[in-house]
């Protein structure tokens, strides 16, 4: 991957739009970097987590995330993953997305990105290669963005218990505990945690969970035993909670054979 960064130093043409297909390994991580250009990583198959200083983006396979450019981030892969990652710089399309964000891949433009795979560096804009690129850019602006982002809390003490629950989610908290661990009242955490999520705590560790649940449900972790591990009293429960946070059943998530 470091040849392909600068390779983007050294052409002209090449980091304008640049893509580089990449297969990881679960647990490989890549450590926080930035880019001159803005970037698109597709998960073809597997779950990464990007993490960056604002908060966390589960990509879950058939998924990407956007990351403007400069935009300070590392990848950790939660099982073996395939990835394709787009380089736009942003002068070739100054109206793509500001912030980042996970968006939904439709059809068309996963398509695009697989044909992008042996197409050659010195494209023309004008052309076959360029067109098929401008097409796919046509086609990142008009994705939906999906609700797979963790937002985290600046403030250190919260920050600090939130990467803990991150860490081990399967662990019981309440909003009781958390207080006496920040040495904060109840209601005085509740209120600055709504005031830097925008989210309850409680609200905040459900949907961080289920976020959680996906490089699990991916690595083939049974729902049975997910739901049992987030308290819940029946995978039933588990797959309503995951559905009505998600907009899709579990299944969706788990491997294909």
């Amino acid at each position: 991957m470091n040849e392909f960064f600068q390779a983007l130093d050294a052409s002209d043409k090449v980091r304008q739009i640049g893509v580089l297909a990449t297969d990881s390994a679960a647990g490989e991580e890549f450590a926080p970097h930035t880019h001159a250009q803005a970037q698109m990583i597709l998960a073809i198959d597997g779950v990464m987590i990007v993490r960056t200083d604002d908060g966390s983006w589960v990509v879950p396979p058939g998924r990407a995330v956007w990351l403007p450019a400069g935009t300070r981030h590392g990848i950790e892969m939660a099982g073996d993953v395939r990835l394709r990652s787009l380089f736009v710089a942003h002068e070739v399309r100054p109206s793509l997305p500001r912030e980042c964000r996970v968006i939904g891949v439709s059809g068309l433009l996963r398509e695009l990105i697989l044909a992008t795979d042996g197409l050659p560096a010195d494209y023309d804009l004008n052309h076959r290669t360029g067109r098929v690129l401008a097409l796919m850019l046509d086609e990142i602006e008009i994705a939906p963005s999906l609700d797979l982002h963790v937002p985290m809390p600046r403030h250190p003490q919260l920050a600090a218990l939130c990467a803990g629950l991150i860490r081990e989610p399967s662990v019981p908290v309440t909003l009781a505990s958390w207080a006496a661990a920040a040495n904060m009242n109840a209601r005085t955490l509740g209120r600055t945690f709504r005031r830097e999520t925008g989210m309850t705590p409680g609200a905040w560790w459900r949907h961080t969970r289920l976020l959680l649940s996906l490089p699990r449900l991916a690595a083939g972790v049974s729902i049975l035993a997910l739901a049992l591990e987030h308290g819940y009293d029946s995978p039933s429960a588990f797959a309503a909670m995951f559905r009505k946070v998600l907009g899709v059943p579990p299944s969706e998530y788990l491997p294909r054979k």
